[in-house]
């Protein structure tokens, strides 16, 4: 039996695709400008308010209706995965029953373009009532909303990108942009790092690859870049470009570490000498660098990597026998998730 669906052919020449470029153009500039307008304007409420969450021994509740209370969610999940505890709490759920998610240690986030959206505002005197702190993210700040608000943040832009001016653009990108500019602003208050990251995101591509074991992506064989000692620099310097990763490790008999050469430290030799192709390694060399073994977590291995900015671990057995290396690349991924450097 023939298939009814029309197989039309699709012009993408001529003055259509003039005009649908110009179009989408004008409403990624719009938006653009919106969020530059909203960069402008960021202020001390801003900070006030990164201070307060921190500090927030709650959780942050946001709360918005319509294409705001989606943007909300949004923000919710982007706190919630860097650590900051949050809910969505839907405003008119919330009077028939659901304000009962709320208490005075949390803080509440409520969206409103307009700041007059009743659905909204309905809910701020039992906020207020409640004891806990409101923040709002509207475009006027002399709204309702504002008015009754502890903290304002103002995401007012100029225009909406619809030519109609009615649906929501310019003013729900601003606001998600607001959210994740609070989000990563509480990653550095909380010192938040990869390796907390992967707490939350379990069943996540880089909470699979800090779960497993060390020696399941570690460089192994013909893959690690080593130099003996009394090598000479040259041959160092041979041997990192050989494997690009920006080190060689430097052993002794029967493959027991002795010390790593790298980039930096090639760097800070010729800082305050000219020569150093002839020099033996052991000149040059990190003495004692960090190691892990290889039955380690590669969480482990990308805290200290994060602990001491280094981005190469030697993996050693417990007699400091060399077993492989490990880049942060083969952490976080670099192309495909390799397993023995394969």
């Amino acid at each position: 039996m023939k298939s009814r669906v029309s197989k039309r052919r699709v012009d993408v020449k001529g003055k259509g695709k003039v005009m649908i470029l110009k179009h989408a153009r004008e409403v990624l500039q719009i938006e653009a400008d919106g969020i530059t307008g909203v960069i402008d304007r960021l202020d001390e409420n801003f900070v006030k308010m990164v201070k307060l969450v921190h500090a927030c021994e709650g959780r942050v509740v946001l709360t918005g209706i319509g294409k705001s209370g989606i943007v909300a969610r949004k923000i919710v999940a982007t706190l919630n995965s860097t650590g900051t505890r949050s809910v969505f709490l839907h405003p008119v759920e919330a009077m028939h029953g659901d304000l009962g998610i709320v208490s005075a240690d949390d803080i509440v986030i409520a969206l409103s373009n307009s700041g007059e959206t009743d659905e909204v505002n309905m809910l701020v005197p039992s906020i207020k009532n409640i004891g806990c702190t409101l923040i709002a993210f509207t475009g006027r700040v002399n709204s309702s909303l504002g008015r009754q608000s502890d903290i304002v943040i103002d995401v007012g832009v100029d225009r909406e990108a619809c030519p109609l001016g009615l649906a929501p653009t310019a003013s729900t990108t601003a606001l998600l942009a607001v959210g994740d500019a609070l989000a990563v602003s509480l990653v550095y208050e909380k010192k938040f790092r990869a390796s907390d990251f992967k707490k939350f995101h379990p069943g996540g591509s880089l909470g699979q690859r800090l779960s497993v074991k060390v020696r399941e992506i570690m460089l192994t064989g013909k893959n690690i870049p080593l130099v003996s000692r009394g090598d000479t620099m040259r041959d160092a310097i041979r041997e990192i470009n050989r494997l690009q990763l920006g080190a060689t490790l430097v052993v002794e008999k029967d493959n027991i570490l002795s010390g790593i050469v790298t980039d930096g430290d090639i760097r800070r030799y010729l800082a305050t000498r000219e020569s150093i192709c002839d020099r033996p390694v052991e000149e040059v060399m990190t003495k004692s660098p960090k190691t892990l073994g290889p039955d380690s977590l590669a969480s482990q291995a990308l805290s200290i990597m994060e602990k001491n900015e280094i981005t190469i671990l030697p993996i050693v057995n417990p007699a400091k026998k060399v077993r492989g290396i490990l880049h942060l690349h083969d952490i976080l991924g670099k192309g495909a998730f390799r397993f023995n450097g394969i």
